[in-house]
């Protein structure tokens, strides 16, 4: 039998793989690569939590790939060097991959497409990422959509009959003499200078294929009834949890889409199973909008906002946020759960996010940078879209006037105060009514908490005034222009 190489990059997984599964159908042997070049991503490479993820994600696919009779060829060094190599080591007769969607991969694949072929090489790229690509989904007039309601309205209507792939059960083995790194030798763990920083994200993850297909078991079984309601309120597991297992790929979202099509749900979480369906397609939209804007993972949408008065970072001041020194019980919660976790819960993302970039008025760049640094999901597309959305300067953006109060929001979404009990204990003998703001209750802050700060970093009030005058600027200065 012919050799065809697959190569790995964000498909980490064996079910409803495409570029695997058209291996075996055309009768190749399958050779597994996975190629190490986290520069060619600049200037978005991997930070230091998706490292950290990826060192036991491509543990466990070398492990499920060896259950079943193969292996995980492992390179590092210049992608189509490396591919070049492996061609001729293996004489591959073919080379698939799944397509990736941020605009350094997109110019490095094509590069390395245009390079093959013009040597003969046959090169197939399939779609394991999105329910829809991003040039799919056009508006009437044939262009991107900047909206989401329209945008998914089309969208969601190309998922009938849509098909998830099973896992093969045994692979051929590839050639015995193709050589290899080790996952270890990647580097991707924490250096010896920090170590352990990571080990709290493990008593919430399983990276993987396995993890991501219970991650979801557990999700069908459980927070799907009552999602829409609960989704929002961070003192509960109330979400699916999959985003950093859609992030690898260790898990399709056609596989999630079709576990939602084929339950036999009850008519009572009919409301349940469209709301989450609907956040899938704002992880859609975000593709699509990095793909046809792609100046965006750096450059405001909205080009008003280039003459925004932003803040001069404070250094101080970007420290204590990213470190949840803020003062304001909710953002310090949602910062220190990201920092034990590489995670944070959605609802506390954007309450956050409008703090650093609307009361500390700091440009959403900071956030996204040390986002991107933190997070285990970290996806350049949603990444993007949503800190222009919470900042006001994306596409269907939050208007840049509609300002997260912290103290509303702990109200509203953690009234028991569990959330921010959990994640910063010091003020867990707070009562309930003073828990979203102690600077309300001095004395009590002073006895019960006396480590937390006496007041936010910014008066709230006057930081949200301030924003708002800075956006009249704005306003004022479209208006002169047309």
């Amino acid at each position: 039998m012919s050799n065809a190489l697959v190569w790995f990059r964000r498909d980490l997984r064996l079910a409803d793989n495409p570029a695997l599964q058209a291996a075996l159908d055309a009768g190749h042997v399958p050779v597994p690569v996975y190629i190490h070049a986290p520069e060619e991503e600049a200037p978005w490479a991997p930070g230091a939590a998706s490292r950290a993820w990826l060192h036991r994600s491509l543990q466990a696919l070398d492990a499920d790939l060896q259950a079943r009779g193969s292996r995980l060829v492992i390179r590092q060094g210049d992608s189509l060097s490396e591919l070049e190599k492996l061609i001729s080591e293996t004489q591959a007769a073919a080379l698939h991959w799944n397509r990736l969607y941020e605009p350094a991969s997109i110019a490095r694949d094509t590069r390395i497409k245009q390079g093959l072929k013009s040597r003969g090489i046959p090169v197939e790229s399939h779609n394991a990422a999105l329910l829809v690509e991003p040039w799919t989904v056009q508006t009437g007039q044939g262009g991107p959509y900047r909206v989401f309601t329209p945008f998914w309205k089309n969208a969601r209507q190309r998922l009938e009959g849509l098909r998830a792939g099973s896992a093969p059960k045994r692979l051929p083995e590839p050639p015995v003499t193709l050589a290899g790194l080790d996952v270890g030798d990647l580097g991707l763990r924490p250096p010896a200078h920090e170590p352990d920083w990571d080990a709290g994200f493990w008593e919430h993850w399983a990276p993987g294929e396995a993890g991501a297909l219970e991650m979801l078991e557990v999700f069908l079984d459980g927070a799907l009834r009552g999602y829409k309601a609960e989704r929002d309120k961070p003192g509960r597991v109330g979400t699916s949890r999959l985003s950093p297992h859609l992030h690898f790929g260790e898990i399709s979202p056609r596989t999630i889409v079709k576990a939602l099509q084929d339950g036999d749900w009850p008519a009572a979480i009919e409301a349940d199973l469209t709301h989450y369906l609907s956040e899938l397609g704002w992880r859609e939209f975000s593709h699509h909008l990095l793909y046809h804007f792609p100046q965006t993972a750096q450059d405001n949408l909205n080009p008003k906002f280039e003459d925004f008065p932003w803040v001069d970072p404070d250094e101080a001041l970007l420290s204590a946020w990213k470190r949840g020194r803020t003062g304001v019980p909710l953002v310090d919660a949602g910062m220190r759960e990201l920092w034990t976790t590489g995670w944070m819960h959605n609802r506390v993302r954007m309450v956050a996010a409008s703090f650093l970039t609307k009361n500390l008025r700091l440009h959403w760049r900071h956030g996204a940078d040390w986002f991107w640094d933190t997070l285990v999901d970290a996806d350049l597309a949603n990444n993007t879209q949503g800190w222009q959305w919470t900042a006001g300067t994306g596409a269907d953006a939050a208007p840049y006037f509609r300002i997260f109060s912290p103290v509303a929001q702990a109200g509203r979404f953690d009234p028991a105060g569990d959330y921010i009990r959990r994640w910063v204990p010091e003020l867990a003998q707070l009562p309930d009514k003073a828990l979203a703001a102690p600077w309300e209750h001095a004395d009590l802050l002073r006895e019960k908490a006396p480590e937390y700060p006496d007041q936010p970093l910014v008066d709230l009030r006057e930081s949200r005034e301030a924003a708002l005058a800075a956006y009249e600027t704005v306003k004022a200065d479209g208006a002169a222009r047309r």
